[in-house]
């Protein structure tokens, strides 16, 4: 494998993995950085478990090559999983014992020594806001604060990479707020080159740099900024009631190609021609049926509008 510089902790190479006649990972490249936040959006089934699972070696590639702090995963695979951290989508607490006594054994599963697991376990406590539970029992645990002891226990050993499969699905919205701001003080303060898959778009934005997957391939990788820039001057917000019947309307139009709600209104991407002329047919379109529109305005794209528009087959780089 070539080799890596300082700052690539993470190189994927044409990966593929196969289940049978099914092609779960086709041929995927990426890169990750120390410090770099990186994020794998995209549909049930597109793949990004499986990526996951190749890098930290718990699958075995049927092609391609994966480089991890500068380890090959196949051919050093060991030295490869030290620099590892791993939150799996499901991850398995033993629930009859304590916060600080599940560190306390991801720790000794880790090979950190006795003397040093403890001042590390009580520091990763203190740095996922669980130090005032360190008693409870993991079975007592709100659904957002088990997954803060899997990051807890995914850092014990202080890697250098960090792999997290969905780590805020099934949580509130504000131990989501909080996982994340841990997320990114990792890679601000820590330098840690973080993975993560993600089936929300706001958290896609917070990444460095933010991969689509379809179907075991990646469609388009770039910035959130990037991504939302492929789009530029092609979405129109618009606002009316009733807003079902003001879709049904909209979507019939000429030049509206996709019409989503987004709350209370609609994302209208069009081609063709100008916002303004286009909002003037719509307004009289909508004043003729007997229906309402309070407010036409073209809007900067967001990653749902890129990533529906992907998945309607349009390119975008």
């Amino acid at each position: 494998m070539a080799s890596l510089t300082s700052e690539i902790m993470i190189e994927a190479q044409d990966i593929t993995k196969r289940f049978g006649e099914m092609v779960a990972v086709q041929q995927v490249s990426l890169t990750v950085n120390r410090g770099e936040i990186i994020g794998l959006v995209g549909p049930d089934g597109a793949g990004k478990t499986t990526t996951l699972r190749l890098i930290c070696g718990a699958l075995k590639l049927d092609g391609g090559r994966i480089g991890v702090g500068g380890y090959d995963i196949e051919r050093q695979t060991e030295n490869a999983r030290a620099q590892l951290g791993y939150l799996p989508q499901r991850f398995s607490l033993y629930e009859e014992l304590t916060v600080m006594e599940n560190i306390r054994f991801f720790a000794e599963t880790r090979g950190v020594p006795q003397k040093e697991w403890l001042p590390r376990c009580l520091n990763i406590l203190e740095f996922v806001g669980l130090a005032d539970f360190r008693e409870r029992l993991a079975g007592k645990l709100s659904g957002g604060m088990k997954q803060k002891l899997g990051l807890a226990a995914a850092l014990v050993h202080s890697p250098k990479v960090l792999l997290l499969d969905e780590p805020t699905t099934g949580v509130d919205p504000v131990t989501r707020q909080d996982f994340w701001q841990l997320i990114i003080r990792l890679a601000a303060q820590e330098r840690t080159a973080i993975l993560v898959s993600t089936p929300y778009m706001d958290e896609a934005s917070r990444c460095h740099r933010v991969s689509f997957m379809r179907q075991g391939m990646i469609l388009i990788e770039g910035s959130p900024a990037s991504l939302r820039a492929s789009l530029a001057g092609s979405i129109l917000e618009v606002k009316g009631e009733p807003l079902p019947v003001l879709r049904q309307l909209v979507i019939r139009e000429e030049g509206v190609l996709n019409a989503q709600r987004f709350g209370d209104r609609l994302h209208l991407r069009v081609k063709g021609e100008t916002a303004e002329q286009i909002s003037a047919r719509l307004q009289e379109r909508a004043r003729q049926a007997g229906i309402r529109i309070s407010a036409v305005r073209p809007i900067e794209a967001q990653l749902e509008d890129v990533f529906i528009a992907l998945l309607e087959g349009e390119g975008h780089g």
